[in-house]
């Protein structure tokens, strides 16, 4: 059984498509045992309640410093122990020392095919904003393994989404979670899940 820790900042619609995953059997031999949010208001953490799964508030405005914060983010996760650990939405800088314990462990979902708009600054609707100023036909969601860098790590899979006529950045967002996010991230737990792809 493969036990996963989801941190998420948001509503926690990627989230809420693994708790179906898990619940609809299409991801296999998974349990989810914890949710860490760096935003007490977060819909996500209602979700989890609603699951039956422990939900966590960790937030870097909380702490004195970012070191303090760091310590106790790499604390919590080691007190939950998972398997791995999924960001779905989680707009925390993953600390460097948490990447280096949990190698090929840590995997993250990027809604923009990398390496096109990734990086420092390139995050929800900013995202899917610079997607369209730059006028792409295609963009999509990326799911890779998260290391030192800033969505560097290696890709796991990606899947392309058409941009239409008249989009907007909420509607352009929408179609990448609708059409790409919600597949692929479930997939990627599963794959892993099942020893499809291989963590470490």
């Amino acid at each position: 059984m493969l036990k996963i820790l989801v941190c998420v900042s948001g509503g926690g619609t990627n989230l809420q498509a693994i708790i179906d995953g898990v619940k609809n059997g299409s991801i296999k031999e998974t349990e989810i045992i914890g949710v860490i949010c760096n935003n007490a208001g977060a819909y996500a953490l209602k979700r989890a309640e609603d699951n039956g799964i422990p939900g966590y508030v960790l937030s870097p405005k909380n702490f004195e410093s970012r070191d303090e914060f760091n310590k106790a983010f790499l604390a919590k996760v080691k007190e939950i122990n998972p398997d791995l650990i999924v960001l779905a939405g989680f707009l925390v800088t993953i600390p460097e020392e948490m990447t280096r314990v949990y190698e090929n462990r840590i995997i993250n979902i990027h809604p923009s095919l990398i390496p096109s708009f990734c990086g420092v600054g390139y995050y929800g609707l900013k995202v899917h904003e610079a997607a369209l100023t730059k006028g792409v036909k295609v963009t999509g969601a990326t799911v890779h393994f998260v290391d030192s860098g800033m969505d560097t790590g290696r890709i796991i899979y990606q899947k392309a989404v058409e941009v239409m006529d008249g989009d907007t950045p909420e509607i352009l967002q929408k179609r990448v979670m609708e059409q790409a996010e919600w597949i692929i991230l479930p997939k990627a737990v599963n794959d892993i899940a099942t020893g499809l792809i291989k963590l470490g």
